[in-house]
């Protein structure tokens, strides 16, 4: 049994950054993955980053490439996210999804992921 607890978020202005953290404990691998989804008010969840935590593989949503950058520290079981640039349509709450063994192609899937954390509010305001 794997649990997340998600860290960080909160309200922002436009252009301003944030950096979420997931720290995982119980049964944990090198061969596992962490992601990141967002769901914005209204909508579905999406994926937003991903990272393996061996090799350090990652994914990004289109919308958020050259903004956020996901990083791993494998001592502490950490997987942090950044936040920068952020736009009002950033704005949702966040989400840490942890597996073991997905393959390259399933990283920006949700249904790949059977841990989830609580979930963080990001507000981003014009």
């Amino acid at each position: 049994q794997v649990q997340l607890v998600e860290s960080g978020g909160g309200f922002v202005q436009a252009g301003e950054s944030l950096r979420l953290s997931c720290t995982a404990s119980g049964r944990t691998f090198n061969s596992d993955a962490t992601a990141w989804f967002r769901q914005p008010p209204g909508k579905e969840r999406e994926f937003v980053a991903a990272i393996r935590w061996s090799g350090g593989t990652t994914r990004y949503a289109d919308s958020v490439k050259g903004r956020f950058n996901i990083s791993r520290d494998n001592d502490k079981n950490t997987v942090s996210l950044l936040l920068s640039s952020l736009k009002p349509e950033d704005t949702g709450v966040y989400y840490c999804g942890y597996e073991s063994g997905i393959i390259l192609s399933s990283l920006t899937s949700s249904s790949s992921y059977k841990y989830w954390g609580q979930g963080a509010q990001v507000t981003v305001s014009s």
